[in-house]
């Protein structure tokens, strides 16, 4: 892909991004804060580090981090 056609495509599709940002960002920090207070650290590394667009930060929230609390 050429410099322009990436740039008209980011410029069109501007909203996708904000959207994907916001998502990604509100998961990352819930998971995050969850994890700090949990003194989870492995998690709070993988989380901090890997991105995959809140995937891994919800499954952390709503899987695996109950198993502790059992």
């Amino acid at each position: 892909m050429e410099i322009q056609q990436l740039n008209n495509f980011l410029i069109n599709n501007w909203p996708i991004f904000t959207l994907m940002l916001l998502w990604t960002a509100y998961w990352k920090g819930m998971a995050l804060w969850k994890a700090a207070k949990k003194g989870d650290l492995k998690w709070f590394i993988a989380i901090l580090i890997i991105n995959t667009i809140g995937v891994l930060e919800i499954l952390y929230i709503y899987l695996f981090s109950k198993k502790r609390e059992n």
